[in-house]
């Protein structure tokens, strides 16, 4: 009885799980009357992810503006998934605006926001200032996303001997990695020597 009714329970689960990823609105719709029934700041954001995460920005800028109200004006979370919001929906201006939010805190060194802002950087214009910023990120055996981004950043700015070095140093890396590293890593290392395969590495 109790076998049956634990196999009962992990098959619903199962399911739930399922059926988010197959239909990742019903997520929503969930949180949507979640807010609905009770208008609270956890229950707003949490919407507002969930919209971020299905790419609805425009509906998930509105909600984190919503929530940046009152005692929770200054929240560096729900600040820094607004900023990522305006990255994605390619409102660079308004990303270098709202980073006087959060810039001046500790979290925000090396921060997801903080490569974002980088980014945005670029965007505009300031070339100088993003280099500042991106290379923040550049440490031997770590953020291989973010030194990976730098390395294309390079060859975008014609400083191709900088990304070369930089590739480099990430193939280097590898050969020295832990099986569990390379493993965790071995994309962005195959991506880093296809770079360096398509002639930067000549």
């Amino acid at each position: 009885m109790f076998l049956n009714v634990f196999q009962k329970q992990d098959i619903e689960k199962v399911q739930e799980e399922i059926t988010t990823v197959i239909n990742p609105t019903k997520i929503i719709t969930d949180l949507e009357k979640k807010l609905m029934f009770s208008e609270t700041f956890e229950n707003r954001v949490a919407l507002a992810d969930a919209y971020l995460k299905a790419k609805m920005f425009d509906e998930a800028e509105g909600h984190y503006r919503t929530s940046l109200q009152g005692t929770f004006e200054n929240d560096y979370y729900v600040n820094t998934q607004l900023l990522e919001t305006l990255y994605f929906s390619s409102q660079f201006e308004k990303v270098l605006s709202h980073v006087g939010s959060i810039k001046d805190s500790p979290k925000f060194k090396k921060s997801r926001a903080s490569f974002l802002y980088a980014l945005a950087l670029e965007k505009t214009g300031d070339i100088a200032l993003a280099e500042e910023y991106l290379i923040k990120f550049d440490a031997p055996y770590s953020r291989y996303q973010e030194r990976l981004e730098l390395a294309k950043f390079y060859i975008r700015i014609d400083s191709i001997d900088k990304a070369r070095a930089l590739l480099k140093e990430i193939e280097e890396e590898s050969v020295g990695m832990s099986k569990t590293s390379y493993k965790q890593n071995k994309i962005l290392i195959k991506k880093a020597k296809d770079l360096l395969e398509s002639g930067l590495g000549n």
